[in-house]
């Protein structure tokens, strides 16, 4: 039966491709700049809505809209008092900076697929569509109803989604094909810690602005400031000397009559591994915190420069923690933004084990700020509690036998600091797509996934599905 479930799936590689390059190119990322009621979080996000459904209802599924937030597409009986759900998402992370290839024209290099989301999370969900078409055409059997449910803000807030399945009702089990093989069954605690700085100044020098980051659950790859100077060379000097010494990040700078424009260039990598990365925004703070800057500026350099640098287990802050089964809390300083006269602000994102909570973060970060400024800092956005699924859960154990089966490799369950739509369901957890040994490039520039791997995630799919629907 191994064996039959990847010759089924090589059938579908082409139409696969095709179906999955269309919705590539669109471009997914939210924009609430450009949100209506019809399109709440933007036309990209809603167009790959309107799309996925296009393709479910040509295939023949019985399909589902909820207020342009969510789609669905069903399969097996109606009536059944048992759900299988497999959740996954169509929208995607802006493209930042450092792509050699266009983000959103899908191209197949070398056996790589390369566009944003071909690995996070386009690649997988489709894979995932084609493994459920192929139990339909093959006419199989199923005790248990599945339904493949699609979202279009999980980089975000997950706007829509507790709401969707409070209306459906809450399926028996499920996967999210939004993560990687063997299998997630645990995830960190996630949230956000906004600090906020009003943009006073003082000193010689004066912060015009400083901006690293698009999203919280990115290291900023690229970070820059421009500074009013009265001696634009002794600042430029100053900034070589640094990065002479600092050869994590390199920089440049370009002086234009009374003011300098630094920009630097770190490493961007998903935020739920900032370990991997190097935050340019951070460096960047690092370096100005050492010059005649005054108020509040000041502030925002400090915190940022010495309190948040280089430091992603936030020790400096106290917020450091440990369990054995989620292991260390992370920190990535996600978004920093800092303008003369405006608010300015640092968004860091935790993922947090079981024996700590968003609050006593809010309250560490609250300790660490400098007290000579006028900072607050709050927990804001969509905060998530830890998720654990048992090993012994026949939903883990069915996971992992069908991995080892359609693979001949050990697996055992595992706890990841990232976030997917597997913990909406009490009996959720990520499983796959990505396999061991691929990079991940979730999140960064040149995002890829091979080619071979998306026929090898449909056979672990429609096992996994299958058996999951008749256990």
């Amino acid at each position: 039966m191994v064996k039959q479930w990847h010759a089924e799936a090589l059938k579908y590689e082409d139409d696969l491709l095709t179906d999955l390059k269309e919705m590539l190119a669109i471009k997914s990322v939210r924009d609430d700049d450009a949100a209506t009621t019809d399109a709440p979080l933007g036309p990209g996000p809603k167009e790959a809505l309107l799309k996925f459904e296009e393709f479910a209802k040509r295939d023949g599924f019985r399909v589902g809209n909820y207020k342009n937030l969510v789609a669905y597409a069903e399969l097996g009986p109606e009536d059944a008092e048992e759900t299988v759900a497999i959740i996954g998402h169509l929208d995607v992370m802006p493209e930042g900076d450092g792509w050699t290839k266009d983000p959103w024209t899908p191209v197949i290099e070398d056996g790589r697929l390369y566009a944003r989301g071909s690995s996070d999370d386009k690649g997988p969900t489709f894979t995932a569509y084609y493994a459920l078409k192929m139990i339909k055409d093959l006419g199989l059997e199923l005790k248990r109803k599945l339904v493949l449910v699609v979202g279009i803000d999980e980089e975000s807030d997950w706007t829509g989604m507790d709401e969707f399945f409070e209306e459906y009702g809450e399926p028996t089990m499920g996967f999210s094909p939004d993560a990687e093989f063997p299998i997630i069954n645990g995830e960190k605690g996630n949230a956000s810690v906004v600090t906020r700085f009003a943009g006073t100044q003082g000193g010689s020098l004066k912060l015009v602005s400083f901006t690293a980051g698009e999203r919280p659950n990115m290291v900023p790859g690229v970070a820059k400031a421009v500074v009013e100077t009265a001696d634009a060379d002794a600042l430029v000097a100053a900034m070589n000397d640094y990065l002479a010494a600092e050869t994590r990040v390199k920089g440049e700078a370009d002086a234009s009559d009374n003011q300098v424009t630094f920009t630097f260039y770190g490493k961007q990598v998903h935020g739920a591994s900032p370990e991997t990365g190097e935050n340019a925004g951070t460096y960047l703070a690092n370096f100005l915190q050492d010059q005649d800057f005054g108020g509040n500026a000041q502030g925002f350099l400090t915190f940022l420069g010495t309190q948040l640098h280089d430091d992603t287990v936030a020790a400096k802050i106290g917020a450091k923690t440990h369990d054995d089964l989620m292991h260390d809390l992370s920190m990535n300083v996600g978004i920093q933004r800092f303008a003369d006269g405006e608010d300015g602000f640092v968004n860091a994102n935790f993922r947090y084990p079981q024996n700590t909570t968003a609050q006593e973060i809010e309250d560490h970060v609250i300790a660490s700020l400098p007290e000579a400024f006028d900072a607050t800092a709050k927990v804001e956005g969509h905060a998530q509690v830890p998720h654990y699924v048992p090993g012994d859960d026949p939903l883990v154990q069915t996971l992992l036998q069908v991995y080892r089966d359609q693979t001949g490799l050990p697996a055992a369950e595992q706890v990841i600091g990232g976030g997917t739509f597997g913990r909406l369901l009490k009996r959720g957890v990520a499983f796959g797509a990505m396999f061991e040994g691929v990079p991940d490039t979730m999140h960064q520039a040149d995002e890829f996934y091979p080619v071979a791997d998306l026929t090898r995630a449909m056979a672990i799919f429609g096992q996994a599905m299958y058996e999951l629907a008749n256990v």
